[in-house]
């Protein structure tokens, strides 16, 4: 599976999730919604239903203290309910709304109120104006608790209203409190699951592609240091693509570093060939001048011996050259690392090359895991370089070594004749020297096969000299280790 593909069901998981949460949230809100209208309409309710309960008991509390003090004023909150308690009761009607029960019992007492209403006018209606019919009423009636009856019966039913809508009013206040907690507690685990997937989504990616990835380093760390593997991977991705890349140079690259090495061999081969074949006829003319001068050195005039002399120096001078061609040809060679003492290394050649007469100041020098032959044919050529363009008097070399990061960097100093700047690059090139092409000494592959060995390595070597004032060669050098 691609990338690109595992990180869109990843977004796509955390994004459902997202969304049952919003929805489960929306559904929950919902319930808290209608739960809430619903105690908001109950709480109307049992107000209006003690507001009407209030006007009824107002209105007999009126009629009672009428007929005790034959006072009309009495009458003013009775004549007053007639007029709200209708009001009331269609208010309350619409309030209730569906519920039957509740409907049944309004009903009931508004019925049961009509009567009273029928009775109470009745007997208002006998005491102003009729004695005898208030005397009948009064014995069929009020004697017998009529009216009484009536109040206490619309009592009862107003309790059993409000009864019914407390208990349905507890119903819905613990379905209000039961839709908060579930929709904290949706809400937490909606959360929690988003932030967990999300949270291990990152990881697995992270870790899997920082895995993928630093095999891929590690394959082309090796690859640098001349191990050629490959990466097995069965993954159908983008990284894949890179992963075969890898392949394919580390492939490509072991095949053409083969061939470089067969055709190295072939040409070191052909230069050991070519140096014996060169050597002999050398050999061979310097034999004959030789011979020349020994059988006839009386016959010989003063001008031919001087040409006679020349020739020894030049097949000396050639052989000097096919000597530094060898050595030149051999860099290439892969020899293993090990620990040196570059102390230990620079005095040995150092006792062979530099002569009693120079004042040689060397630096504590580190140990250094490396190619043991590379830094010492290094430090030979450099040194006798010192040494060959040192001045007769007061010759001096300066050895000096610092760490530098995560490298050594290594200098040179003499106070010999110097080199021009304009020379400072070309004394890296083959066959290049500062000295006459007669002297045998500088054949000019020296500098040459010191900027192959650095090249080789990976280091830097740089040249810091003014004519007549001496010369420092400063190159680096890394630990293998």
């Amino acid at each position: 599976m691609k990338l690109s593909t595992q990180i869109l069901w990843a977004f796509t998981l955390v994004i459902l999730l997202s969304i049952a949460d919003s929805y489960t949230n929306y559904n929950m809100s919902k319930k808290v919604q209608l739960n809430s209208q619903f105690l908001s309409r109950s709480e109307a309710i049992i107000r209006n239903s003690n507001k009407t309960h209030r006007a009824i008991l107002e209105m007999q509390s009126a009629v009672r203290g009428y007929f005790l003090t034959n006072d009309t004023t009495f009458l003013d909150e009775y004549y007053q309910g007639i007029k709200t308690v209708p009001i009331f009761f269609a208010e309350q009607q619409i309030l209730v709304g569906q519920n039957n029960s509740q409907r049944s019992i309004l009903d009931s007492i508004s019925v049961l109120h009509t009567q009273w209403l029928t009775y109470s006018s009745q007997l208002i209606e006998a005491r102003t104006h009729n004695a005898k019919s208030y005397e009948t009423l009064f014995e069929t009636g009020l004697k017998k608790h009529y009216g009484k009856n009536i109040n206490d019966n619309i009592t009862q039913k107003f309790k059993k209203f409000d009864k019914i809508e407390y208990k349905t009013r507890k119903y819905h206040s613990d379905m209000l409190l039961h839709s908060l907690e579930k929709t904290r507690i949706f809400s937490l685990i909606f959360l929690s699951l988003t932030v967990f997937l999300g949270f291990c989504s990152i990881i697995y990616i992270i870790i899997m592609i920082t895995n993928r990835i630093n095999s891929m380093v590690q394959v082309a760390d090796t690859i640098s240091k001349g191990k050629f593997t490959v990466i097995e991977d069965y993954r159908n991705d983008e990284l894949s693509a890179l992963a075969a890349s890898l392949n394919i140079m580390s492939r490509r690259l072991e095949k053409n570093i083969h061939e470089l090495e067969n055709k190295n061999e072939e040409l070191n081969k052909f230069a050991y060939v070519v140096s014996h074949d060169l050597k002999a006829p050398l050999r061979g003319i310097y034999n004959v001048i030789t011979w020349i001068e020994e059988d006839f050195s009386q016959e010989v005039s003063l001008n031919l011996k001087n040409y006679l002399d020349i020739i020894p120096k030049r097949t000396q001078r050639m052989e000097a050259l096919i000597n530094g061609l060898l050595d030149y040809a051999r860099i290439n060679r892969k020899t293993p690392s090990e620990l040196v003492n570059i102390n230990t290394l620079v005095a040995d050649i150092t006792q062979l090359i530099v002569p009693r007469t120079f004042i040689l100041t060397i630096d504590q020098l580190p140990e250094l895991y490396t190619e043991r032959l590379k830094l010492e044919q290094l430090f030979s050529n450099l040194i006798s370089n010192a040494v060959k363009y040192a001045k007769p008097e007061n010759a001096r070399i300066e050895i000096r070594c610092k760490k530098v990061g995560s490298f050594y960097e290594f200098s040179i100093k003499d106070n010999g004749i110097g080199i021009d700047q304009e020379y400072h690059q070309k004394i890296f090139e083959i066959f290049q020297t500062l000295r006459e092409k007669n002297e045998v000494e500088s054949t000019g592959v020296g500098l040459a096969i010191v900027k192959k060995i650095i090249d080789e390595q990976g280091e830097n070597i740089y040249v810091e000299s003014k004519l007549g004032e001496g010369t420092e060669f400063t190159f680096t050098w890394r630990n293998n280790k």
